[in-house]
């Protein structure tokens, strides 16, 4: 028999060898950057060309107070802007008080209703109607835009005048009836009182340009560093455990080096859009919002890696791995077991779907087959390493660490004196470490115990 040390050490130092390293560790660092950069095409994707995605993200972001008040300005704002309600306020008081009277009390009558508007207009898109409308609105909307963004029109989103614009019009006549400043100021409402541009007519083939890019680029990101991914741990041959545990590495640089970056960002916007400090709170709330897809994506990606690194460790020679495969060998023997608690453990993932993937039922496939190849190959690993190992050796181990019997006393340090050992415990014991260290086989173990037991001279 080999030393395998010497093997790994022979294999590793040659030239073939040293390249198929140096090569599969750059395709992993290929991979772990384009997983980086698809954790943001992704969330892109997800927030940007998704309507029930912005229609959730506006609803969220009309429930945050600091957010809603800033919306309850601008529109009572837009309102004032398009409407003269001094005038309004003052050809009604003519009609009720003295001529010279109703000039002197409009002025401050109309400041003192706008502010009263705005509070109002707060409490009213505080409620769940409201809040469900303005989402319904945002969706028809997005998708509305989306279609332009793609190629046509609607009645809501149009591309009249050269510009993209938004029509909010109707939303702001409710809350012009639900405020009471009077009718005619609703008739006397001009189409354009809620129109935001979004794209001007120069930017809208770049968007569509960058919407059909963006499609795209997602998809190829993501295959592309999975299947990096997969071919470095294919050319690591004789040390694909530590190419397995790099992936995971990787993943984990991708997740926060994501997170880092949208804090980085979220800084230089929120200082951009807060004009005032006034504002700050809602531009804030308003990117915390708008990101957490991304958060969910960089999040996933962590959580992928841990995983990773946490299977990696486990099929590893160190003590606390081992002995973890050894408890775990009996069961991990008898498909019944395996495969049963495989079972409830990815119902319990699809239930409670940790991560977006388990919400796509083509990407939630693709995860529980790699979960069960990496459950078939601790199998059988474990059946390799320990054949003859039962629940009933597991329980016997359990309780020899609880009691502490599993640890022997040196003799000479507890003042007993004993019989010398028979040699062979000893070397049955050296046979042992060396299995559980991956020195020895299945095979090979039972062999040279055969020997020692019956106390035959190793052949040369």
């Amino acid at each position: 028999m080999s030393n395998g040390e010497d093997i790994e050490t022979t294999d590793a130092g040659s030239p073939p060898r040293r390249a198929h390293r140096r090569l599969a560790l750059a395709l992993i660092v290929v991979a772990s950057v384009l997983s980086f950069l698809a954790i943001f095409a992704l969330w892109a994707n997800r927030q940007l060309l998704d309507a029930d995605n912005w229609a959730e993200t506006s609803s969220e972001l009309i429930e945050n107070d600091a957010i809603r008040t800033q919306v309850a300005t601008f529109m009572v704002d837009e309102v004032y802007a398009n409407v003269d309600v001094e005038s309004e306020l003052q050809q009604a008081f003519e009609q009720l008080l003295r001529p010279g009277t109703a000039q002197a009390l409009a002025g401050p009558a109309a400041g003192g209703l706008q502010t009263f508007a705005e509070q109002r207009l707060d409490d009213l898109l505080a409620r769940p109607r409201p809040q469900q409308a303005w989402e319904e609105a945002n969706r028809r909307a997005a998708a509305r835009l989306l279609a332009i963004v793609e190629g046509g029109d609607s009645d809501v989103v149009s591309t009249s005048g050269g510009e993209v614009t938004l029509d909010l019009k109707a939303l702001l006549n409710q809350t012009q009836s639900n405020l009471g400043v009077g009718g005619r100021v609703e008739e006397r409402l001009p189409d354009s009182a809620a129109e935001i541009v979004v794209l001007r007519s120069s930017q809208l083939e770049l968007a569509q340009d960058l919407v059909s890019l963006l499609k795209a680029i997602a998809i190829v990101l993501l295959v592309l560093a999975l299947a990096l991914f997969a071919l470095g741990i294919y050319l690591a041959r004789g040390w694909r455990r530590e190419a397995l545990r790099a992936c995971g590495i990787g993943f984990l640089f991708a997740g926060a080096a994501a997170l880092v970056a949208r804090s980085l960002a979220g800084k230089a916007v929120v200082d951009a859009l807060a004009t005032t400090e006034s504002v700050r709170p809602a531009a804030d709330a308003a990117w915390s919002i708008g990101t957490s897809l991304l958060v969910q994506a960089a999040t996933a990606a962590i959580a992928y890696g841990v995983v990773i690194v946490a299977a990696a460790w486990l099929a590893g020679p160190t003590a606390w791995a081992v002995a973890v495969r050894r408890a775990l060998a009996p069961y991990l023997r008898e498909p019944r077991f395996a495969w049963g608690a495989f079972g409830v453990i990815v119902l319990v993932l699809l239930a409670w779907a940790p991560t977006p993937a388990f919400r796509q039922p083509v990407l939630a496939v693709i995860l529980i087959a790699l979960l069960a190849l990496g459950l078939e190959a601790l199998r059988r690993q474990t059946s390799r390493e320990f054949p003859d190992a039962t629940p009933e050796h597991f329980f016997r181990r359990m309780r020899e660490w609880a009691t502490g019997g599993g640890r022997r006393a040196h003799p000479a340090a507890a003042g007993e004196s004993r019989e010398p050992a028979d040699p062979r415990l000893d070397k049955l014991e050296r046979l042992g470490r060396m299995r559980d260290s991956g020195l020895l086989d299945a095979s090979e173990y039972t062999a040279e115990k055969a020997r020692v037991l019956a106390d035959e001279p190793r052949p040369a």
